[in-house]
């Protein structure tokens, strides 16, 4: 099998290079030690409003939708060269990588004409409103009600770890709409406005001293039916495609962290005699088949999306071993500088591209969109075939056991 660009993929990725390398000295944060938050936020929409114009926030997506009909070997194309900058994207990855793809897969023809565009243009910003205090692994334990008064839902309850909620301008929700059947068949799903009268969002600081991760309370909050995606209690089915997008949105090898090349150049920098040593040497080979092995399952993956088709469950293997790779990589760059390898910089803001920062986040990161033990049962039985695991809670009415 021949991974070489094709001519016309050598172009496009000259093409894409050369845009890039034009919009770095304004939007790489390299050019911008000690900017907060506020600013790399604003410059990011800058930055996301020209990328949306060319067409590179959807590669694959058509240009109606707001892409450029790309191929899925475009979309890798971009992705790649991008990583080798620090532009400030990190805002619009949640919301892009699935509330927006659900709501292009859920919405009416209006709805998406009215969400998708600003959304890639960075104008607006969504969140991913799944996890409870009671129900994180278990997303089928979940207990926000949602019930129907006239043409609205009202909601009530509350959601946690839920990235960049402060920030956003609305978010997709999934809910209890019917406690008294089995607890996936109770389940309606929603998008919501974020500064609707009755939601509150808290910031929770983080040991890396970030505070992206956020609790948000619902208190009668109304949310218009025409603003529930899939069928009232079929919610289920629409927040496995939610999660499917979020699996395979961390499908690619960067999976956040220091990038390999970065690793490399570090290494041989400042770190001459541990570059030299052996194990070092096989370490690195070991994370490189990693990486490209990813790459390659990423493209194969990307052409089905493309088809029409929803990410699998195969996006599963992929994200298990990113996030492994993430926590073993960060790990073994802090053994190599020593004691000195757990000192923190003075820093408002610690590089997300930071070995130490990818060490803090490695473990929430083997949680997040799933944690390790859920992702090898749904590999087990739903890609092997072997038989299911015991869930004796199934088919019990969800109010029976709560």
């Amino acid at each position: 099998m021949d991974f070489n660009d094709t001519p016309e993929e050598a172009q496009f990725r000259q093409e894409v290079k050369a845009w890039l390398a034009e919009q770095a000295p304004r939007y790489d944060l390299q050019n911008h030690n000690g900017l907060d938050v506020d600013g790399q936020l604003a410059l990011g929409r800058e930055f996301q409003a020209l990328k949306a114009g060319r067409g590179y926030a959807k590669v694959g997506w058509s240009k109606e939708l707001g892409g450029m009909g790309g191929t899925p070997m475009q979309s890798v194309i971009y992705d790649q060269e991008e990583e080798h900058y620090r532009f400030p994207t990190v805002f619009f990855g949640i919301s892009l990588g699935m509330p927006i793809p659900v709501i292009r897969r859920f919405a009416t023809e209006e709805q998406k004409r009215r969400y998708l565009l600003p959304a890639l243009r960075g104008e607006e910003i969504w969140c991913q409103l799944f996890s409870e205090p009671a129900a994180g692994s278990d997303l089928g334990g979940i207990r926000l009600r949602a019930i129907r008064d006239g043409d609205d839902w009202v909601l009530n309850g509350q959601k946690i770890w839920t990235s960049y909620a402060h920030i956003s301008d609305f978010g997709v929700i999934v809910t209890r709409s019917d406690p008294s059947v089995p607890k996936h068949k109770g389940m309606s799903y929603f998008f919501v406005d974020m500064k609707s009268p009755g939601i509150e969002v808290r910031p929770i600081r983080q040991a890396a001293g970030g505070g992206e991760f956020c609790e948000v309370f619902f208190t009668d909050v109304r949310v218009p039916d025409e603003q529930r995606l899939g069928e009232i209690n079929g919610g289920w089915q629409v927040a496995i495609a939610t999660l499917m997008e979020e699996r395979f949105a961390v499908t690619d090898a960067a999976g956040g962290g220091p990038q390999l090349l970065d690793t490399l150049r570090l290494v041989k920098e400042q770190l001459p005699s541990v570059a030299e040593d052996e194990s070092t040497q096989q370490l690195m080979a070991d994370w490189y088949v990693a990486e490209s092995g990813i790459n390659n399952f990423y493209a194969r993956l990307l052409t089905g999306v493309s088809h029409g088709q929803l990410p699998g469950p195969e996006a599963a293997l992929s994200k298990l071993i990113i996030a492994r790779k993430l926590q073993v990589q960060s790990a073994a760059i802090m053994d190599f500088f020593g004691p000195a390898g757990a000192i923190f910089p003075e820093a408002k803001v610690l590089r997300s591209n930071d070995y130490r920062m990818a060490w803090l986040e490695a473990a929430g990161y083997r949680i997040a969109g799933g944690t390790d033990e859920i992702l090898r049962n749904t590999i087990a039985e739903r890609v092997l075939g072997l038989p299911a695991d015991l869930r004796p809670d199934k088919d019990i009415p969800f109010e029976e056991f709560n």
